[in-house]
């Protein structure tokens, strides 16, 4: 089974770009998207044949955050937001109940301009352990998507001059690690320990040519089946977005 996580920064400036051949290529079974940045939910703009959508937008904003979840397997249900739905007025949360996992696609708040909404983020983090936690007292959970958080120095390229700016201060990190430890694994540096890969560059100074950038796209697993997945890759040859898609191959 192949699974997909996808940041587009807007999807309909991304499907302008005609690229979905690009992450397409790799005949994805379920897609989570971030950051769709849609306004209504009369209809979701990328229906490959086969596939069915799920989605979600900002009830606060117009335009901003938004999560969905393409997929050709039909789910047994569909949940929008945290515990209660908390966090489903901004969008951030996605997931598909499967057979024998759930699928959970998430768009995790930055903490803003000079830390403003870092209390906030800790807040969800602690929320989203919350939800996640329960899920996986009923079955094994696959939670992926932009999780605004580079975890150790070797998942973004300048971590020092980088100490506690948005996405790689103490708290996010520390948060990060708690997540892990409810039962998850993070697949790609448990796969690869050592590899320098990125899933986000900024838009300013040539970050994406000059690879200035930071891990930031994740595919967690519950530790149980983590014995059943078979790679797990950062697509850097896929473009259109500030950030890449992620990949997992699963034996599920």
């Amino acid at each position: 089974m192949i699974l997909m996580s996808f940041n587009v920064n807007s999807i309909r400036a991304y499907l302008k770009k005609e690229l979905t051949h690009e992450f397409m290529a790799y005949q994805p079974d379920v897609i989570g998207f971030e950051e769709t940045k849609l306004s209504d939910h009369t209809s979701f703009p990328f229906l490959p044949e086969g596939y069915e959508p799920y989605w979600t937008i900002s009830k606060t904003k117009k335009g901003y955050a938004g999560t969905a979840i393409v997929t050709r397997i039909k789910p047994l249900s569909v949940h929008y937001g945290l515990l209660d739905g908390k966090y489903d007025d901004e969008g951030r949360a996605t997931t598909l109940e499967f057979d024998h996992f759930y699928f959970v696609t998430l768009y995790c708040p930055n903490s803003g301009d000079g830390l403003k909404r870092l209390s906030y983020r800790v807040k969800y983090e602690q929320d989203l352990r919350d939800y996640l936690s329960s899920l996986m007292k009923k079955k094994p959970i696959i939670v992926t998507g932009d999780l605004n958080v580079a975890h150790e120095n070797i998942d973004l390229k300048n971590p020092y001059s980088n100490h506690m700016s948005a996405g790689f201060t103490d708290e996010e990190r520390r948060e990060f690690s708690k997540l892990l430890d409810i039962g998850l694994v993070d697949t790609f540096r448990a796969l690869h320990p050592e590899e320098k890969k990125y899933s986000w560059w900024s838009y300013i100074r040539n970050a994406r040519a000059t690879n200035a950038g930071w891990r930031i796209d994740y595919m967690l697993v519950s530790k149980e089946i983590f014995p059943k997945v078979r790679r797990s890759e950062i697509l850097n040859d896929c473009y259109g977005s500030d950030h890449c898609p992620v990949l997992l191959d699963i034996d599920l």
